[in-house]
């Protein structure tokens, strides 16, 4: 058995606490530099591509710190699986609207597509092991 001293956080906790970090980072970015974001917003979604980068970043923030506190953080997994579901569109625009910047750019477009499936499944372990209630 190994043994952890006291303060030493379990690998569950660490998982939850790494996905809180790359979320929150992300809500800061969605404030700090929205262009990039609005940029991608799909044109289907109604109103101005600003309201959309703002209010991702705060579901972002919001899954963020369900995710970092134990007594939210198995309903706070669930809803970062969902956010990843839901900001999947958003992954597909950028993929189609940089279509036609150089490679670089183009297989940073593609290329996220396929790494929405580990960050579901990180979210998903996150909401499974944490604790009921």
């Amino acid at each position: 058995m190994i043994r952890r001293s006291p303060g030493t956080p379990s690998r569950d906790r660490r998982l939850a606490l790494g996905l809180a970090g790359l979320l929150g980072t992300a809500a800061v970015l969605h404030v700090v530099r929205p262009e990039p974001f609005d940029s991608i917003v799909p044109r289907s979604l109604p109103g101005e591509p600003r309201f959309w980068t703002y209010a991702s970043g705060a579901a972002e923030g919001a899954v963020a710190a369900a995710v970092a506190h134990p007594r939210t953080r198995r309903a706070g997994g669930w809803a970062a699986a969902a956010l990843f579901v839901a900001v999947f569109p958003a992954n597909v625009s950028m993929a189609l609207h940089w279509d036609r910047k150089d490679p670089l750019y183009r297989a940073i477009g593609w290329g996220r597509l396929p790494l929405q499936v580990p960050l579901v499944l990180w979210a998903v372990r996150i909401a499974r092991s944490a604790p009921r209630g």
